[in-house]
């Protein structure tokens, strides 16, 4: 089987899980008492809310990955380093089917936003 179709075919598996998780979590958020009992509960359900919110923002973060990954599939960009224009490694890219960097285009990256950071610290 070919790298693309490979890493299409898990690409497609993840969304699947992400939506699935996403789902579940919402279910049972909604099935969560947030006005009933004392204030200890309320922190409680407040505190489940936030920890929810977190978490459907960060599998909608990976959706999006997995969305924008799919696109670069069907476009034919699919496997080139956003950063360097080099081609991602194939253990990698099935590692990480939605990565958008080769190892050496992640640290790049990595080394821009620490020089970024460092700047406007100050």
């Amino acid at each position: 089987m070919d790298l693309i179709k490979t890493c299409k075919e898990k690409l497609l598996k993840a969304k699947s899980d992400l939506l699935n998780r996403a789902k579940q979590a919402a279910n049972h958020f909604n099935q969560i008492d947030k006005a009933a009992g004392d204030e200890i509960d309320q922190s409680a359900a407040h505190q489940e809310e936030h920890t929810f919110l977190i978490n459907q923002a960060r599998l909608k973060q990976q959706l999006l990955e997995i969305e924008y990954a799919l696109s670069r599939i069907q476009l034919g960009s699919y496997g080139t380093c956003e950063e360097t224009g080099e081609k991602i490694d194939q253990e990698r890219l099935l590692a990480l089917p939605w990565t958008r960097l080769s190892i050496a285009g992640a640290e790049m990256r990595e080394n821009a936003q620490k020089k970024y950071s460092q700047q406007h610290v100050r």
